[in-house]
């Protein structure tokens, strides 16, 4: 893999921690969330004029996509609510390469390597680790801290159910780029949909207020996956999805320094053995 490709992936891992961070930050995680995927939708209207179309095959898995993201989301907003993002964010991004393995061994057929024997190893270890940690943290109140794990942990399970069924989907669609576009298209306008009728008073003083962060981190997440697809056109798909992994590092950095959280050294180190298990995962 060249340095240019190289720089290109952690730049796009950083992007995807940064638009955490940006979720993290606002008043209201989910308030955050909407208004971020609101700016990803109407970037992704601009752009899908210039792109090919998705073939009409891939169209179910979209809509299925979409539903799973909604509920995505949710619990996305609801583990920044109860926990830290130096807790939440590992465990959500760090398990799912996981729980696809996993679950490719009976829907797929497929078996595991002695590599990924010992990136489950790594993860569960880590995720462990984090759940132990979560006692002795300070900051939130320890119910909060074991809600947003349970948020997290539940979490995974809906991106490794979306990682299927996008890598399917994508496939069919004969134009991945433009199928991601749409399902960005779809998610966050329902979002948007849903606040406008449920709090429209609520919603609308926090989008005065927030905005700029939702135009920002909805580019920086599209920015996150048009690197990452770029990449993956010039070096191996396996090689660009380990070293995307970094961004579990990246988001510890952010949430020690940008949002003033305090890691711990065990959930340090439980941070560190779950982003190695999802990097052999991935490499394996």
């Amino acid at each position: 893999m060249s340095p240019t490709v190289v720089a290109v992936v952690l730049c796009g891992a950083l992007l995807h921690a940064s638009w955490n961070a940006l979720v993290k930050a606002g008043r209201d995680p989910f308030f955050s969330t909407v208004l971020l995927t609101s700016g990803a939708a109407l970037l992704s209207l601009a752009t899908l004029p210039f792109l090919t179309q998705p073939a009409a095959a891939s169209w179910p898995f979209v809509v299925a996509s979409t539903v799973i993201h909604y509920a995505y989301y949710g619990l996305l907003a609801a583990a920044y609510r109860h926990g830290d993002m130096s807790h939440a964010y590992p465990l959500m991004r760090g398990s799912a390469p996981l729980l696809v393995a996993a679950s490719s061994v009976p829907l797929l057929g497929e078996h595991l390597s002695l590599t990924q024997y010992a990136a489950v190893a790594c993860i569960c270890g880590g995720i462990f680790g984090a759940t132990r940690a979560v006692s002795a943290a300070g900051g939130t109140a320890p119910t909060s801290r074991r809600r947003s794990t349970g948020y997290a942990l539940l979490n995974a399970l809906l991106i490794a159910a979306y990682t299927l069924v996008d890598g399917v989907g994508a496939r069919a669609s004969g134009a991945p780029a433009a199928y991601v576009m749409w399902l960005h298209v779809l998610s966050g306008t329902g979002l948007l949909a849903w606040c406008v009728v449920r709090c429209p008073r609520e919603f609308k003083d926090y989008a005065k207020q927030y905005w700029r962060a939702g135009i920002l981190g909805g580019a920086g997440k599209l920015g996150a996956y048009g690197l990452a697809l770029w990449a993956m056109t010039l070096a191996p798909v396996a090689a660009v999805a380990a070293l995307r992994e970094t961004s579990i590092l990246f988001a510890a950095l952010i949430a020690r320094f940008f949002l003033s959280e305090r890691i711990s050294h065990k959930r340090a180190m439980a941070i560190s053995a779950i982003a190695a298990g999802a990097v052999l995962m991935r490499l394996a």
